[in-house]
């Protein structure tokens, strides 16, 4: 096996690496004057089965477009020096949210990444906790791998609500199936029985409105579950929407936190109590040094070495996948 980290994932691969005992296997980025690059393993990959670790957030530094290619050519570079099989461990998987048109003409963009991975000869993508996981499998030919995070958030989450009665809410209907499923997951694990909410979120012209509102909040400590923190607009409108209705507390819990422009607000509004994401992006260990009293960023390395240690055995990696199965 050789397992690879490309630079902008290389805290976490180290960390994988460390959970499955090796050490990463070297490799070579250069990028050119023209922003072109090029990237090349520094040790055999013949007859290897090759896995490399890029998450695909875009931030500041470097978008979402050269983390992609960057990912894509390596990839391509492995199966042309002889790979036997490579399998991609991208934890934050860009355009995955664009999975259908909206509009007229609109692009599919998910699509086209997919085929984008099978024509590098990828044989296996692993992702966590997709925006739309029946969109993810339908969009690509070759394996795919969706391994949910939110399990490792429970420790967590019940130090923070103290013993008291829980509703998990999903901000908007799109995530009702999510948040059901985490409902009957941490009630199996708390023993004791969980609410669920549910919040109706329209938007207009990119500005977000929250109308609807299902469940019962009062008196209780509502945890808002999200695929993904970008601007935090939404979680913000379902947190000040659950206090006016006589919530305990809120906390936000998401796999993915990208804090774009605009996620300030989320930090400094009261309203949300403690907000709680993976590291799949490198950047919210960033903000969790800025807001350290309310941001807590759990680490994937055991879920993602785990995975790849059950691949590498060819065993079962369900119970890695599905909430209900935890």
């Amino acid at each position: 096996m050789r397992l690879f980290a490309l630079q902008e994932s290389r805290i976490l691969g180290e960390a994988v690496a460390t959970q499955l005992g090796i050490i990463l296997d070297t490799h070579e980025e250069r990028r050119f004057d023209d922003g072109e690059h090029k990237t090349r393993p520094l040790v055999s990959v013949h007859g290897e089965d090759v896995y490399i670790i890029q998450s695909l957030g875009g931030d500041q530094t470097v978008s979402a477009n050269d983390k992609l290619c960057k990912l894509l050519f390596f990839a391509a570079a492995c199966r042309e020096n002889g790979a036997a099989q490579v399998s991609t461990i991208v934890p934050y998987l860009a355009y995955a949210r664009k999975d259908r048109q909206t509009k007229a003409r609109d692009p599919v963009t998910l699509k086209y990444v997919a085929q984008l991975f099978e024509a590098m000869g990828v044989a296996r993508v692993v992702t966590v906790d997709v925006h739309n996981v029946a969109a993810f499998q339908n969009a690509f030919r070759c394996a795919t791998i969706n391994l949910t995070s939110f399990d490792l958030f429970y420790p967590h989450i019940e130090w923070l609500v103290e013993g008291g009665p829980v509703t998990i809410l999903s901000p908007d209907a799109g995530g009702i199936k999510r948040a059901q499923l985490i409902r009957e997951s941490f009630e199996r694990v708390r023993g004791t029985p969980v609410g669920l909410a549910m919040m109706e979120k329209r938007r207009s012209e990119d500005v977000v409105t929250s109308d609807l509102f299902a469940g019962d909040v009062e008196g209780r400590c509502v945890i808002i579950v999200d695929d993904l923190i970008a601007t935090g607009t939404t979680i913000l409108h379902a947190a000040q929407a659950c206090l006016a209705r006589g919530a305990k507390k809120v906390i936000a819990v998401a796999a993915h936190g990208h804090f774009t422009g605009g996620s300030t607000a989320l930090f400094a509004e009261p309203a949300v109590a403690q907000i709680l994401v993976t590291d799949s992006l490198s950047h919210a260990s960033l903000h969790q040094k800025l807001h350290a009293e309310k941001l807590t960023v759990c680490s994937l390395a055991p879920r993602l070495a785990e995975a790849i240690r059950r691949l590498r055995a060819d065993e079962d990696v369900t119970g890695l996948t599905a909430i209900q199965d935890l």
